[in-house]
């Protein structure tokens, strides 16, 4: 089925949805994986992005959404102006990222304090995004959502420990998917809520023994 976001596409910035709102969503994405604005950024562009993408306003839309700038924000057309004031020290990479990846695909590695996070998005057109990796783990998360990521231990009962934090904060799960490398070895789960997650569920989260690290990715959709 077409929808009249994929006729008209989304309100943003730029000359292109797939170059520029979804450039931007995706780095609005990744910063969430450091807490907020990256202090170091290396961003490594896949084919059409490395391509064509500096043409298109690529670099400017992720830098922009890595400082939380939204798709339809008119400083995108200065960002990497601002990041220079802002302190964000940013570079750019042309890479090959394998015949199955998505051309408008890019590998953003970040820093913000002690905390380093590497995610891998694509941006499928009309400002819609699909991340399909977070520190090596294999995911997918549309940013339709808000979302709640973690690293925990694989304990037994866990699922059933993070639901019932979930429901004592009256959000209700839409998808909750659950991967690990290896039996007895860290476990990444991905939870997409229909309400947004505040900052106390995060950090009732974190508080949990066998959780090594929590973070809420924004609903970045329209």
């Amino acid at each position: 089925m077409v929808s009249l976001l994929d006729i008209i596409g989304p309100i943003m910035v730029g000359p292109s949805s797939s170059h520029t709102a979804g450039a931007c969503r995706l780095g609005l994405l990744a910063r969430c994986l450091v807490g907020g604005t990256p202090q170091k950024a290396t961003i490594e562009l896949h084919g059409s992005f490395a391509r064509t993408g500096e043409g298109h306003g690529t670099d400017k839309a992720i830098v922009g959404g890595l400082m939380g700038f939204r798709p339809d924000d008119e400083r995108l057309r200065i960002a990497l102006d601002i990041a220079e004031h802002e302190g964000l020290e940013y570079t750019f990479e042309k890479t090959s990222l394998g015949d199955e990846a998505h051309p408008n695909t890019v590998r953003i590695t970040l820093e913000r304090d002690e905390r380093h996070s590497q995610m891998v998005g694509a941006s499928l057109g009309a400002g819609r995004v699909r991340v399909t990796e977070i520190d090596g783990y294999t995911v997918d998360i549309s940013g339709n959502l808000h979302t709640v990521v973690l690293v925990a231990g694989d304990v037994k009962g866990s699922i059933a420990r993070i639901a019932g934090l979930l429901a004592d904060n009256d959000l209700n799960i839409a998808t909750l998917k659950l991967s690990r490398k290896e039996r007895g070895g860290d476990a990444f789960m991905v939870i997409e809520v229909d309400e947004q997650p505040g900052e106390s569920l995060r950090d009732a989260i974190r508080a949990l023994s066998w959780v090594k690290w929590a973070f809420r990715l924004d609903k970045v959709s329209a």
